[in-house]
């Protein structure tokens, strides 16, 4: 699978309400940057990830402007995206435009079979000044 199809399909997994933290990085230098928390390494990646999918339902992703630059080991990206959910707590919907932007490292030599995983990811809402 390319950059592009990873992240596509995390777009999926998302709106399905899946698993997210199989997209990240082992590592003590991964980073989440969500709209509202910044989570970093990989374990407190994954644990607000399965939080994430525990507490929210009926996702909405549309990405309107996905960029990729492919670098053989890592990979650069960036969209622009629509995101809605509910808290399934407070039954609250959500809706943002969000930015997300970030780095993936190839994993596996064999680069048709290699595997894509994030190292960063930058979600951002922007706010009028």
């Amino acid at each position: 699978m390319n950059v592009e199809e990873t992240i596509r399909e995390y777009y999926e997994t998302l709106r399905r309400g899946g698993q997210l933290h199989p997209y990240f990085l082992e590592g003590d230098s991964t980073t989440k940057f969500g709209v509202s928390e910044a989570v970093f390494g990989y374990e407190d990646v994954a644990d607000a990830l399965r939080e994430q999918a525990e507490s929210t339902a009926e996702w909405t992703v549309e990405s309107e402007n996905l960029v990729v630059d492919d670098r053989d080991e890592y990979a650069i990206f960036a969209d622009e995206v629509t995101l809605a959910w509910t808290d399934t707590q407070s039954g609250q919907r959500w809706r943002f435009d969000t930015r997300w932007s970030g780095t993936l490292e190839r994993q596996g030599l064999d680069a048709d079979q290699a595997e894509w995983k994030f190292r960063t990811m930058h979600v951002s809402a922007p706010h009028q000044l």
